[in-house]
């Protein structure tokens, strides 16, 4: 039988993710030591905790293989005017402000990508601490399971 305590440590882990935007790499820090600290308590508190891990680390993933794919966008997009052959320093360096190409429509595609995956991966913590609160074990989509 669960206890306000298990629930309680277990929601907490979840919102510990939000300490990011105070600590750097606090996603990992907090539900990490709160995971660590109670994982022997309950088997609740164990699959929580191993859930808000397997979630930030599967983002983190996510968000490297995207920024990997969107940066050069941007970047042969900024030198695609430069002539690297006649290169007569920086006084020559303009960036033409007139036809976008595709390229930078891939890449702010991306960039929107990952503002919404960003948007989804707040929302899917709330409902994970709120499944937490009461009760429920939840698994986040999109998860790899690095934490068995």
């Amino acid at each position: 039988m669960l206890d306000n305590h298990q629930k309680n440590i277990a929601t907490f882990i979840h919102l510990s993710t939000f300490s990011r935007f105070v600590i750097p790499l606090g996603n990992f820090i907090g539900p990490l030591l709160l995971w660590t600290i109670n994982k022997d308590k309950s088997d609740f508190i164990d699959q929580h905790g191993k859930q808000a891990l397997n979630f930030q680390i599967s983002m983190l993933l996510y968000a490297i293989i995207l920024g990997t794919l969107t940066v050069p966008f941007f970047i042969f997009k900024i030198f695609s005017g430069l002539d690297f052959i006649d290169f007569h320093g920086l006084h020559d360096f303009h960036i033409s402000m007139g036809k976008p190409s595709a390229l930078l429509y891939v890449g702010g595609g991306l960039g929107v990508l990952a503002i919404l995956a960003f948007i989804i991966e707040l929302a899917l913590i709330v409902i994970a601490s709120l499944k937490a609160r009461d009760g429920q074990f939840y698994n986040y989509p999109f998860t790899i399971n690095f934490l068995k």
